[in-house]
């Protein structure tokens, strides 16, 4: 990892970005894009607003784990330690539940495009091979080979999901009016969705540790963190509100109705195809493919630097010890956890029990970040002059509240 200085660097700082399209490409899934297009089926372009909302809510929370970092130089797991021990027994739990089960869920959403675009690879076959291409590609951790990858996959998915919104062409008189904020009849829970799922969940607290890794580590490199993160989520909106486009015009339009889960898009791919031919469907599904892989690779990435620095905090190694970064021990443990038992997932099934734990722990991350960056950010634990302002503290207040109803309903899901 070396240092950049963003003040002196030549050119324009938009050059600069890496970190928050990191960000995008990992959090746009297969889950959230089949929530996205649910929402565009049921209610046309109702719920464009809320993809709008999403994002704001995204940018104000991963700013202000990005401002955290830089401006204390400390890792977000660090400002969780600060609040007390309950922040250990939620965490810990959580993120080795989290990834077991997500590793399997990873897995079998590359397996689907890939199986679709090559019918003589095994879904189960071709989710083990991208499960062990992820391996590989993040092992020695590397970060501007990660970023380069994850960039080109998140263009791929997005110029892929927004030639089929243009291919489509949108009625821009209801697209318009589905930026004014209303809720159908029945339509709460796909709000919920729609503005929860934009743009990842754990993956938001992994950006303080791809700043890191990018090298931006003090207070110097604010701005073009700010500017990084803004285009992060003007590209993941977009990105969006074509899938929720998408939804609206081939399947709304055409009282056409596809499966919630991962398979939707799937359908949705031969929707396109029937449609307009061959080669955009398999075109679509390069970008859904894409779109599984990048997130697959930012959380193999991502989050496995965020166990390394808990268990190195956890058993007192110094920050800069090589156990708590990128291609450490830990980190390399926390791959390998992602990839070889999830095997056994998708081979045998998912015991209830676990799937409920993950349900309830993974309901809860999101008011869990909202609520300690309001903690943290509004103490002494930051410098006064990077605290929250006020309007900081509104929004993250709004997102607090919005993701605790979500957690509920989620919660409630789970159980049920």
């Amino acid at each position: 990892m070396s240092t950049t200085d963003v003040d002196s660097s030549s050119g324009p700082k938009w050059k600069l970005v890496g970190p928050g399209l990191v960000v995008a490409a990992t959090g746009v899934g297969a889950a959230d894009l089949v929530a996205t297009l649910i929402a565009g089926q049921k209610y046309g372009y109702a719920l464009l607003w809320t993809v709008v909302i999403g994002c704001l809510m995204k940018v104000v929370l991963v700013e202000g784990a990005g401002r955290y970092s830089l401006a204390t130089g400390k890792t977000i797991y660090e400002g969780w330690s600060t609040l007390g021990v309950w922040t250990h027994i939620y965490f810990v739990p959580y993120i080795v539940i989290w990834g077991f089960v997500y590793g399997g869920a990873a897995l079998a959403g590359t397996g689907l495009p890939l199986n679709a675009l090559f019918p003589f690879i095994d879904v189960k076959v071709g989710g083990i091979l991208c499960g062990l291409i992820g391996l590989a590609l993040v092992w020695v951790g590397k970060y501007g080979l990660f970023e380069k990858i994850c960039a080109a996959l998140g263009g791929l998915m997005f110029v892929t999901m927004v030639a089929a919104a243009i291919r489509t062409v949108p009625n821009l008189p209801e697209l318009a009016k589905g930026l004014a904020p209303t809720i159908p009849d029945g339509g709460m829970v796909n709000v919920l969705s729609v503005a929860g799922g934009v743009g990842g969940t754990i993956t938001l607290a992994a950006y303080g540790y791809w700043i890191r890794e990018k090298g931006w580590v003090n207070e110097k490199s604010m701005r073009v963190m700010r500017l990084d993160n803004r285009v992060a989520y003007i590209v993941t909106g977009l990105f969006v509100a074509a899938t929720l486009i998408v939804g609206a015009e081939l399947l709304y339009s055409g009282g056409v109705a596809v499966k919630t889960s991962d398979e939707g898009l799937l359908d949705l791919g031969n929707i396109l195809e029937d449609r307009y031919g061959v080669w955009f469907g398999k075109l679509f599904l390069i970008g859904f493919f894409s779109a599984a892989m990048s997130s697959l690779l930012g959380v193999w990435n991502g989050v496995s630097l965020m166990f390394a620095d808990l268990v190195g905090h956890l058993t007192k190694l110094p920050s800069d010890d090589p156990d708590r970064l990128g291609g450490g021990k830990w980190y390399k443990a926390y791959i390998l956890w992602l990839t070889f038992p999830p095997i056994l997932l998708i081979m045998f099934g998912e015991p209830v029990w676990l799937i409920l734990a993950y349900g309830v722990l993974g309901a809860v991350f999101m008011p869990f970040l909202a609520v300690t960056l309001l903690w943290i950010l509004n103490t002494d634990r930051v410098p006064r002059q990077w605290r929250n302002k006020w309007w900081s503290n509104t929004a993250m207040v709004a997102c607090a509240v919005l993701f605790l109803w979500l957690a509920v309903i989620q919660i409630d899901k789970a159980i049920g």
